[in-house]
């Protein structure tokens, strides 16, 4: 008869969902933090780089051994050590072996590891890789129980904490990192530099950062380049471990035939992509951004060597450099935040000397562990020996003992007061070591190590010893990565800005005279030369001209857009007259909806009259105008229905407003206020019209307009226009436009 089997559902338990969403992004941040993102400041690696160099070590992959395939590095590290995908574990090993993005390369690798244009590296399947002596040196002892261990994620396997760290690698090679709510970004340094201050901090623990900044003169790029940075701001960066450093490209210059030259780029700022960079600059070329650069070329091979030809030769290279700084990542900077976790596991900012000083300080906790483990396998070695020395002794009762009794074993222990051990080794002894010349050997032995014992037990009690032991380890070092060496020779150098990083592009721009056009449906265009009348121009069907102005090609074109902003643009940098030129609104950022009811060439002394639809404006400087962006500058605020209507020049001591209803009304300028930006005064009441036009003009020269047939008149007389701001005013005279315009505002229109 079958039992009745009862199943118990689970019991379910409320819980708030801010509280899980707290608890869980909790742990996932701290998970992040410590296991993914941030460095350790002993050994300066993450977890997936630290698993990659040990599944290189468990298959005997040192600097002298044979490659062996990527894929197999990759397919140890996330089958023994790290879950992960095995892309993201392949992108970083590629990384440690390239020597344009690591300053000291852990990984040797063989095949096409990427380049510094940017290309990948080739698939994990066709290329190889084993350890440097970098890394080797990061690996150094690891076998003596110099580091804890912990189980791997799936309990079978071990793998370190960290690596006994016989290199300062956290600040030579750097890192990079985001977690959760913070990143770590660290620059490599040179290793000779940071050995000379690690030193130094053996002797004197509480070295100042100026006095560390005597061996540490700042971040050394594998792809070199020069530090501009004044020393002051890289004080300051290293004391307080946030800043950042500005990196420029290193470049000469080539004299060629008759008088010519050109620049030759050598090296460039550090992560920056070279193709990336000569698309940068082609880009800004196409847009007429850099107009003293001709061409640029790419003559690299295994070196870096961009050429950039000048348009003639007498732009003075500096300043053409200082252009091209100010524009491309020809300059760039390289920040700092020495986010790390320390040897608690603890992430904080670290300045210089802590850093240093944490590196210090574990290598001392290696070489104390060092030293307990060997003296561990002394004393081991030790009591086999006098096992053996005693049994040399009494060799002949030993083999009586072991012939005639039962129990040799306990009978040795009892008999010659051995310890387990030793009786056991005594028993598995050979023959042949019974030779004479055998104990000679064990008793030179046993001397030895007794030396060496009592050399470990006075090293652990001696602090001074063991920091004396350290240094001699650093001095090695800075031998092996010395300034003389190939690799370890600083690559980054500095230097002073002399100020050719504010020059004005404007200087690089031939001046010509140049024609600006620009349609009623906001098309604009630029031709060459002044032309003396437009009734040549055509146009897009449907499409009329509005503005003909003459120009030159160093000019600043002002738009005022109905919206009351005003927009800058460069006159030699607009498209050609050949078409029918591009859409304003390609350019700047002007609502379809808005008209640009003005254009005018820039003039910085100058003072404009703004005034709106409804008649309130005010005097703005013209140099308030000016914007480099696209969306450009309020100056007039306006509020539909009311928009911008009238933007002139304030020439003369008298204001003429001219309305829809056609009365005019004059009034002295100083009635209106300056201003930068606003709504105004009301100049004029219109009732239920608005305003036509306006004019600024001097009393004694009368107001200039253009009749209904096209001429000049001038109205000397309107003294009985003339009034107080915002009175309705007169009729307009006899004369004036039936249109209600005055004519051009500005000179230099067609």
């Amino acid at each position: 008869m079958m039992s009745k089997v009862t199943i118990k559902e689970p019991v379910s338990e409320p819980i708030s969902l801010r509280d899980a969403l707290e608890t869980r992004y909790l742990a996932y941040a701290l998970s992040t933090i410590t296991n993914r993102a941030l460095p350790d400041v002993r050994d300066g690696l993450k977890p997936v780089h630290r698993r990659i160099l040990f599944a290189m070590r468990q298959l005997r992959l040192d600097p002298g051994q044979g490659f062996k395939k990527s894929a197999r590095v990759v397919g140890d590290v996330i089958g023994r050590y790290h879950p992960h995908g095995d892309q993201s574990v392949y992108d970083a090993l590629v990384r440690l072996s390239q020597e344009f993005a690591a300053r000291y390369p852990l990984v040797d690798g063989q095949g096409n590891f990427g380049n510094v244009d940017g290309d990948n590296a080739a698939a994990m399947r066709y290329t190889e890789a084993r350890m440097t002596r970098v890394a080797q040196l990061l690996l150094l002892d690891l076998d003596q129980d110099t580091v804890d261990f912990q189980s791997t994620y799936d309990g079978e396997d071990e793998e370190p904490l960290v690596f006994p760290a016989g290199f300062p690698n956290l600040l030579a090679n750097g890192s990079a990192g985001i977690a959760v709510g913070m990143a770590t970004s660290i620059p490599p340094h040179n290793v000779d530099e940071l050995l000379a201050a690690a030193d130094h901090l053996i002797k004197a623990r509480e070295a100042r950062i100026d006095t560390l900044l005597n061996y540490v003169k700042g971040p050394d790029f594998p792809t070199g380049g020069i530090c501009v940075d004044d020393p002051e701001s890289i004080k300051a960066a290293y004391a307080s471990g946030r800043g950042s450093f500005r990196v420029r490209a290193r470049y000469e210059v080539e004299s060629l035939a008759r008088g010519q030259w050109q620049i030759v780029v050598t090296e460039i700022p550090y992560q920056v992509q070279k193709s990336r960079l000569i698309e940068r600059i082609a880009e800004l070329m196409q847009a007429k951004s850099l107009p003293m650069l001709e061409d640029i070329r790419d003559e690299s091979a295994e070196d870096i060597r961009l050429v950039l030809e000048p348009k003639n030769k007498d732009i003075d290279p500096a300043k053409m450099m200082g252009a091209l700084f100010k524009l491309t990542d020809l300059e760039g900077r390289i920040p700092l935040n020495m986010n790390v976790l320390d040897a608690q596991g603890v992430p904080r900012v670290m300045d210089l000397r802590e850093a240093l000083v944490s590196w210090l300080d574990h290598r001392k906790v290696v070489l104390v562990r060092k030293t307990r483990t060997r003296l561990a396998k002394l004393e081991t070695r030790l009591e086999l020996l006098d096992g053996y020395l005693i049994a040399y002794l009494n060799l002949d009762e030993v083999i009586r003992i072991i012939r005639e009794e039962d129990e040799p074993r306990d009978d040795l222990i009892k008999t010659f007061k051995l310890t387990l051990n030793q009786a056991e080794a005594i028993l598995n002894m050979r023959l042949r070591a019974l030779r004479k010349l055998e104990e000679m050997t064990i008793r030179g032995e046993h001397k030895e190590l007794t030396a060496e014992r009592a050399q470990l037990k006075k090293l652990l009690k001696d602090d001074d010893a063991q920091w004396k032991l350290i240094s001699g380890d650093i001095k090695q070092l800075r031998k092996e990565f010395g300034p003389k060496t190939e690799l370890g020779k600083r690559r980054t150098t500095f230097d002073v800005v002399t100020g050719d990083e504010n020059v004005s592009l404007d200087i690089f721009v031939e001046k010509e005279p140049v024609t600006i056009i620009c349609s009623e449906k906001g098309w604009v265009r630029s031709a060459k030369g002044h032309l003396e009348n437009g009734d040549s121009l055509t146009y897009k069907s449907g499409d009329k001209g509005k503005f003909v102005l003459h120009a030159q090609t160093t000019d600043k074109l002002v738009l005022i857009a109905s919206n009351g902003r005003a927009y800058t643009l460069d006159a030699g940098k607009l498209p050609s007259a050949r078409g029918h030129g591009e859409p304003v609104r390609l350019m700047l950022d002007i609502d379809p909806s808005d008209e640009i009811i003005e254009v005018f060439p820039y003039e910085e002394a100058r003072k404009l009259l703004f005034v709106s639809r409804i008649g309130n404006g005010f005097v703005v400087c013209e140099k308030e105008l000016i914007s480099s962006r696209r969306a450009g500058k309020q100056i007039l605020n306006v509020k539909a229905p009311d928009e911008a209507a009238v933007c002139v020049p304030v020439n003369g001591d008298m204001v003429a407003v001219l309305g829809e209803n056609k009365k005019l009304l004059c009034f002295k300028l100083d009635e209106v206020p300056e201003m930068n930006r606003g709504k105004g005064v009301r100049l004029q009441r219109h009732g239920d019209g608005h305003l036509s036009d306006a004019r600024v003009y001097f009393e004694k020269e009368g107001l200039s307009v253009i009749d209904p047939s096209g001429r000049n008149r001038v109205f000397s007389d309107l003294q009985e226009w003339h009034g107080m701001r915002a009175q309705a005013g007169r009729i307009r005279p006899k004369g004036f436009p039936t249109n209600g315009l005055l004519g051009p505002a500005f000179p230099n229109r067609l």
